[in-house]
């Protein structure tokens, strides 16, 4: 059992795409120390319905499994002296009157949303809905959600309430409904100007889908702010009375909080399932020219803006290994990497974010057939198709903090990537050659260390600025830097094949 600390000790229940983390943390002398104390499965459960599968989150899962972890962060120090959620985007849950939830959320993979923003712009024009959100037009954007599931019986006359996943385990641990700003500026509902509600987008649901939505939100909160509470001691043991802090709830926004960066000069990749690449801004970019790129606008911490592309991320390769152990080959991670290193650079190259590769299912086979439609000789055997996913991954890095500087007037000195990708070391060296920018790769749990520096400001157990919580951060974790060491062009002539814009 960990020793009884003086110090202050915070726990951020991190949930990501494939698992979630209850991690401690405690600051000493200007260092922060992590303790990761539990960890659990997010797995999606397919359900069958009239036509095809829904594909749910399993949320209840989820919440034991913060319970869990709180019990076990609070146990050693007879308290905490806070707790913070982050999670994904997008996805919610419905309450009824009685504040009990009516279903588990629908995951952002389910195909409703298909074909569902093209009816949403013949009510709300794509350039219009743009200059209020400033959003990237992806089908699973809650905005989008919301129009799919107006015919959903549960949303009328039934639901009362909807919070997304963060603030729903909130709820739960507190009674204290909201809706936190960084996470619900990924939903469309949100003006990226004022950080309110967005009527325009609010009227369109309300009048030609009929979906109730102003009837569902709650009131929205800053990063920072002090929610309430955890109630129930007999569900979160010692952890019970500790004040739950509204942090960076969407992943990113924590992770970029993480950046250990000494200059504003700075784009960031928080690399993980899905991969966010942007910089870091005073105000939303709702240019002709930002939309057209597909940029989105999501508001951060400390009034900031995280302007930035989405972009698959490790999912094409995550899911290529789960497709490779079911059918029987038993592939090792690191060992894949190493002999992807040895394959020529850029022989197939993919978009990674081609609708194809969102849904779960078969990616080599995908791979092979986008590299067959395109004239290019498919990837053979793992180490090839995995060099094609790292290459196509750079690559798409590249246009994307490009496309970022240019279309924001920022200068960009250097590209942090925080997040598990940080960890893989061809993805951080190929990123260096593809932007011709020192990558500077750490701290791997980005997301949790920005949640646990937000909760201690908050509770006062630090002060300062980002500037003074990313300085924080460089001195209680090291980094690796990677530059430059080949020529730029092959990358160029790479984009232009893929993008030929």
């Amino acid at each position: 059992m960990p020793e009884k600390r003086d110090a202050a000790v915070h726990a951020a229940i991190d949930l990501g795409a494939s698992s979630g983390r209850v991690i401690t943390g405690h600051l000493l002398d200007g260092v922060l120390r992590t303790e990761e104390v539990a960890r659990f499965a997010n797995t999606p459960v397919a359900v069958p319905r009239r036509g095809g599968d829904t594909l749910y989150w399993d949320v209840l899962s989820l919440y034991r499994g913060a319970l869990e972890g709180l019990r076990a962060a609070a146990a050693p120090h007879g308290g905490l002296a806070s707790v913070g959620i982050d999670s994904w985007a997008v996805d919610y849950g419905l309450l009824d009157a009685d504040g009990a939830l009516l279903g588990n959320p629908v995951h952002y993979r389910d195909a409703r949303t298909t074909g569902v923003p093209e009816k949403v712009f013949e009510h709300l024009p794509a350039d219009r809905m743009y200059a209020v959100n400033g959003l990237q037009v992806q089908q699973f954007n809650t905005v989008f959600q919301l129009a799919a599931a107006a015919d959903d019986p549960r949303l009328a006359p039934l639901a009362r309430g909807a919070l997304l996943v963060p603030d729903l385990l909130g709820y739960w641990l507190t009674g204290e409904r909201v809706w936190e700003l960084t996470n619900a500026s990924t939903t469309g509902l949100v003006d990226a100007r004022t950080r309110d509600w967005a009527q325009e987008c609010l009227e369109v649901l309300e009048g030609p889908f009929g979906v109730p939505v102003r009837g569902l939100l709650s009131r929205l909160v800053e990063p920072g702010a002090v929610v309430g509470r955890l109630e129930a001691r007999e569900s979160v043991g010692a952890a019970a009375g500790a004040p739950l802090v509204a942090v960076g709830s969407h992943d990113t926004a924590s992770a970029v909080v993480a950046v250990p960066a000494a200059t504003p000069n700075f784009a960031y990749v928080s690399s993980g399932t899905w991969s966010l690449v942007g910089v870091e801004l005073d105000a939303p970019v709702r240019t002709e020219e930002s939309r057209a790129a597909n940029f989105t606008n999501e508001l951060g911490v400390d009034g900031t803006v995280r302007y930035l592309r989405n972009v698959m991320g490790l999912w094409v390769l995550q899911e290529s290994l789960r497709t490779w152990r079911e059918q029987g080959r038993d592939v090792d991670l690191a060992d894949l990497l190493e002999r992807a290193a040895r394959v020529p650079a850029l022989a197939c190259v993919v978009d990674v974010d081609d609708p194809r590769f969102l849904p779960p299912g078969d990616m080599p086979a995908r791979i092979a057939a986008y590299a067959a439609e395109t004239g290019q000789r498919p990837p053979e055997g793992e180490a090839e198709l995995a060099r094609c996913v790292i290459d196509s991954l750079a690559l798409a890095y590249r246009r994307a903090v490009h496309q970022a500087a240019e279309l924001s007037g920022k200068d960009v000195e250097a590209v942090h990537v925080v997040g598990g990708g940080s960890r893989n070391t061809l993805l951080c060296r190929l990123t260096a050659e593809a932007t011709g920018l020192p990558v500077v790769a750490g701290p791997a749990e980005g997301t949790a260390v920005g949640n646990l520096l937000v909760q201690a400001r908050a509770v006062g157990a630090v002060e300062g600025e980002l500037s003074d919580l990313r300085r924080i951060v460089a001195d209680s974790f090291e980094t690796r830097t990677y530059r430059p060491e080949a020529a730029s062009a092959p990358w160029e002539r790479a984009q232009r094949f893929l993008w030929p814009e």
